[in-house]
């Protein structure tokens, strides 16, 4: 201010002195007369032009003002150039506030859009305000078309409109996702949290993975119970019978005979839980250890002839009841497999088990290795058995699931054979294919990625079993 008004006294001054100087007068009695007029008329002309001057600064300071360019100087000196300056500063230091701002806002925005969960931001009327991706997916959202609508007028569903309408968000609710169907079931845990001036956060999240486990848990409790609980009243019974009744050498024999295979049974089905307790919990088999696939081939057949033994000495006594034939194929150029050899003779001998239990007697199976022409290996089993309709093969894999129970009880099966042959295909990076006919048969087939196969020395021919007659007859 100091020298703003130094600029105006100095503009007087000069306008002064001009004045002063500038006038001449020839009468001697009018010099000082008009010297003082010509004083205090450049005194008002400075003053003009200074106002001037200084208005024309001012404009252009405050057009500098409207147009908002922090990224240069307006004037500079002078009142007017200390106040574009100051101005300057503190525009560079709001858009530099905005600018982080900004960047932290894109932040936070960018995390909820990674979040696992669907992320919902509603206003006072519960109208939609921003939604992430998750949630678009969760509720079939569009970005350019829904916000600003009441979630309640697209997400339809009477459970979550009573959860909103009760105030109470204490807890979540579960309603049906989007592309939930009867046959394949989408569950959604809903959550609303307020926040701000009566703002709700909502959040979603995918629990259909938790649903069927809770299922399968429930079911696998009931199912353990149901199928120990027969043994244990069988051997109850007869423990019974022998402690109070009188019976002879023969009789005490078949009862004891008759409990030696209730326990055989249930030390079958402990067996089987524990061998899917292990490879559940045990990481994926590594390729180190190459196995020779005729090595295991010919433990799977000894597998099927003890097996075949076994169920031909229950079989009814008749000339041709008890023939069963098993053939085995060996392909000559896949000789080796990588992975556990237990885990992989467990898995190929429960499939030639389960083909031997199921299959009519008289009737042929078929056991084969082979390579397909993606350079994968398959071991397949093909049985001329009764088969089963299509809808069943999806849940073949669950376990004590059966499409028969009686029958799989009278064959020794424990309703676990498929789930452990489906884990030891998914720890080998396998795949198990499921292909059945009814009335026609069923083919069981492990295909290996062609990681896990490799050409090997030329394999021993391996003896064919044309017949397992001599065996069980």
């Amino acid at each position: 201010m100091f020298l703003r008004f130094l600029y105006f006294i100095a503009f007087q001054v000069a306008g002064a002195l001009l004045g002063w100087f500038g006038v001449q007068q020839i009468e001697p009695q009018g010099i000082l007369a008009g010297k003082l007029a010509g004083a205090l008329a450049g005194v008002l002309a400075a003053g003009l032009a200074w106002l001037v001057v200084d208005g024309l600064r001012g404009a252009k300071l405050l057009k500098w003002l409207r147009a908002g360019d922090a990224g240069s100087s307006a004037l500079t000196g002078g009142l007017w150039g200390e106040v574009a300056d100051r101005t300057r500063r503190q525009m560079r230091a709001r858009d530099q506030k905005i600018q982080a701002s900004d960047a932290r806002l894109q932040d936070f925005l960018a995390a909820l859009q990674a979040s696992p969960n669907g992320v919902v931001l509603l206003d006072e009327q519960a109208r939609i305000e921003w939604f992430n991706q998750m949630a678009a997916s969760h509720f079939g959202f569009e970005a350019h078309r829904d916000v600003l609508q009441h979630f309640g007028n697209l997400v339809r569903d009477p459970g979550f409109a009573a959860y909103y309408a009760g105030n109470d968000y204490q807890r979540d609710v579960v309603m049906p996702g989007r592309e939930n169907t009867p046959a394949r079931p989408v569950k959604l845990a809903v959550h609303l949290h307020p926040y701000g001036d009566g703002r709700l956060l909502l959040l979603s999240r995918d629990i259909t993975a938790l649903v069927q486990a809770e299922a399968m848990r429930r079911d696998f409790v009931a199912n353990v119970s149901h199928e120990i609980r027969t043994p244990l009243t069988v051997l109850a019974g007869f423990v019974e019978i022998l402690q109070t009744l009188p019976v002879n050498a023969q009789e005490r024999k078949r009862y004891l005979d008759l409990m030696a295979q209730q326990s055989q049974r249930m030390q079958t089905l402990v067996n089987d839980l524990l061998t899917l307790s292990r490879l559940e919990g045990s990481p994926a088999v590594g390729s180190a250890d190459w196995i020779p696939m005729h090595l295991l081939l010919a433990e799977v057949t000894d597998e099927a002839r003890a097996l075949s033994l076994l169920l031909g000495q229950a079989a009814p006594v008749s000339p041709h009841a008890r023939e069963l034939r098993l053939s085995v194929t060996e392909d000559p150029h896949i000789p080796e497999i990588a992975g556990a050899h237990n885990e992989l003779l467990s898995a190929m001998t429960n499939l030639v088990g389960n083909a031997i239990r199921y299959s009519p007697l008289g009737s042929a199976i078929h056991v084969r290795w082979q390579r397909l022409v993606d350079g994968s290996g398959e071991f397949s089993v093909q049985d001329a058995g009764p088969g089963f309709a299509p809808e069943h093969i999806p849940r073949l894999t669950e376990r004590f699931y059966r499409i028969d129970s009686s029958r799989s009880r009278d064959t020794g099966g424990t309703g676990l054979g498929l789930a452990i042959v489906k884990h030891v295909a998914q720890r080998h990076g396998a795949e198990l294919r499921i292909a059945s006919t009814p009335g026609v048969g069923s083919r069981f087939s492990i295909v290996f990625p062609p990681s896990r196969v490799r050409l090997g020395p030329p394999a021993p021919a391996l003896q064919p079993v044309s017949q397992l007659a001599d065996a069980v007859s």
